[in-house]
């Protein structure tokens, strides 16, 4: 059983604690600056980047903590 307040990766029936902040948007669909977002443990981050990267939509690979830290409404904003 997973720990319900820790954030889960987003690979298809993973339920390990997300370490990764995949932010990505599709320029067909978002606005230039609109990020959406995966996340990821450590054995999901290449594949699931690798997945959006081959489709010109990964913007950035970021740690959770980094990524909670510099988003406004955050977690450490609090």
């Amino acid at each position: 059983m997973s720990d319900e307040s820790h954030p889960i990766c987003s690979a298809k029936g993973c339920r390990t604690a997300a370490v990764w902040v995949l932010a990505w948007n599709n320029p067909k669909l978002h606005t230039p600056e609109r990020r959406k977002t995966w996340l990821a443990c450590d054995e999901h981050r290449e594949h699931l980047s690798g997945f959006l990267d081959v489709r010109g939509f990964l913007k950035d690979v970021v740690t959770l903590a980094e990524w909670e830290s510099r988003e406004p409404g955050s977690a450490a904003d609090r």
